[in-house]
């Protein structure tokens, strides 16, 4: 069995889709034994409670922290209760979840695990060297991966399973895959080789069009890692990998795997990289990493490839649930569609002057979008502000047959909205609505109601930060 740690945690993506694979395959393969989630920027933490709430556990909650801290401050015992509370769970003995900046975690109250997985934001990874020139690392930007590194180094699990926004292989714009090079190479630094792979989900038969970078580092000792470092790059990524096996490719025509150092000199440490890497004294190059790559021993192999698949999918009309089932703060009112700036307004092309917060103007354009969005094709990525009932560009609308009741109580007979029907093309018993919080979980693959218990706003919020279960599962079957 798998002991797992799951950082950056969310309400439990990661742990779904290892859940769904050890009830497949009826074996306790993979077992969460601790969890970490944390937003900084609210007071309520509604991930956390989420995951709390739905694998009824025990979190250590900062107020038993900092009531033993303020105890030991004032000179008082902590009772023995509430030491052994914080005892069991920051100790590992139990199914764990803490919700508290990773980055002020003791590495120590950490168990020892044999896979790190995590979502974990995509930002800055520059890094700046310190005054000693050690190792290179101080001086670092804040950023959440360097948590990831910190836990890595200490414990060394056998794999760490990642997953990003697929501009991670081409950030930041003057050094188009700096960001990545330096994970990779401080990857290379702990004794690891690294697969990865751009997977869009709809591609192979899921719901949505979510693209994501999936990483899995594996540990130079493990079987896993001896399997990539001894394969030909090509073989491997064409059908010897994890992913490969998971999520197929069609062969690239190509006899041979383009290559290349992350570092120009052996001797270059992270802050060199960071300087040097694919510098062109402030113009901007292409990324030398494409979607599907692996590295070993300080050497990228990476071509870009496409996706093979003849299966079954699911598409956007297929998660619906029924008419009657629908609330009335997702039916589109009908002023809200044709006014000024109403959903007309954003869906549509523009070609116009806008004004710069600096009072500046400029020239302003962007194609049409689909509007109804499309019930025979998978769904666009959902976003974090898919929530609420304001016009939006990227908010999903579907066309949908409403209930008498609704039509009455959303006035669909109205002048307007039948003038409104008229310019969409729909049909006489045909209106629109945004999509729920059931059909969001479905496009990520969640079950249903599992972000139950919060608003309806915060439920979109979470599921535009989740990712597709789907794809954790399969690339999780191939771990062994």
């Amino acid at each position: 069995m798998f002991a797992v740690v799951e950082l950056f945690a969310g309400v439990g993506g990661f742990r779904l889709g290892f859940e769904a694979v050890n009830e497949e395959s009826k074996e306790n393969k993979f077992s969460v034994i601790w969890s970490n989630q944390w937003e900084p920027t609210t007071k309520t933490q509604h991930a956390s409670d989420i995951y709390v709430k739905r694998w009824n556990l025990k979190p250590i909650h900062k107020e038993i922290e900092n009531l033993i801290v303020s105890k030991h401050v004032n000179g008082e015992e902590v009772s023995k209760e509430v030491q052994l509370i914080y005892n069991t769970y920051a100790n590992g003995e139990s199914d764990v979840h803490l919700n508290k900046d990773i980055s002020k975690v003791d590495v120590a109250d950490i168990p020892n695990h044999d896979i790190l997985v995590g979502g974990f934001p995509c930002q800055d990874y520059s890094v700046a060297k310190s005054s000693s020139k050690s190792k290179g690392i101080e001086g670092k930007k804040g950023v959440l991966w360097w948590e990831i590194h910190r836990i890595a180094e200490a414990k060394k699990p056998q794999i760490l399973f990642l997953e990003n926004v697929d501009r991670l292989l081409k950030s930041p714009k003057l050094q188009r895959g700096r960001d990545f090079a330096i994970m990779l190479a401080s990857l290379d630094d702990l004794g690891y080789v690294v697969e990865w792979r751009e997977i869009k989900a709809s591609d192979y038969g899921m719901p949505q069009k979510r693209n994501r970078v999936f990483i899995l580092a594996h540990r130079k000792d493990t079987d896993l890692a001896k399997n990539l470092i001894e394969t030909s790059p090509l073989k491997y990524l064409k059908a010897d990998s994890i992913i490969a096996k998971a999520f197929p490719i069609q062969f690239p025509m190509k006899l041979s795997c383009p290559n290349f150092k992350l570092r120009i000199e052996e001797s270059n440490d992270l802050a060199d990289l960071s300087v040097n890497f694919n510098f062109a004294d402030g113009k901007e190059t292409p990324s030398p990493f494409e979607n599907c790559g692996i590295m070993k021993d300080g050497v990228c192999y990476t071509f870009k490839s496409k996706p093979k698949y003849n299966g079954d999918r699911i598409l956007l009309g297929d998660v619906l649930i029924k008419p009657g089932d629908i609330d009335n703060e997702f039916i589109l009112d009908a002023d809200d569609v044709v006014k000024k700036k109403g959903w007309i307004y954003h869906k549509g092309a523009k070609s116009e002057e806008r004004k710069g917060e600096d009072g500046f103007t400029y020239h302003y354009t962007e194609g049409k979008m689909t509007f109804p969005d499309d019930l025979d094709s998978p769904s666009r990525t959902i976003i974090t502000g898919e929530g609420g009932a304001g016009a939006s560009r990227f908010k999903h609308v579907v066309v949908f047959k409403p209930t008498d009741s609704q039509v009455k109580k959303n006035k669909l007979k109205s002048a307007k909205s039948k003038k409104t029907r008229t310019n969409l093309g729909l049909e006489e018993n045909e209106w629109l609505r945004r999509l729920t919080p059931i059909e969001l979980e479905r496009l990520n693959m969640f079950p249903d109601n599992h972000t139950e218990g919060v608003s309806n706003s915060k439920r979109a919020f979470l599921m535009g930060n989740a990712l597709v279960i789907g794809i954790v599962k399969r690339i999780a079957s191939g771990l062994n």
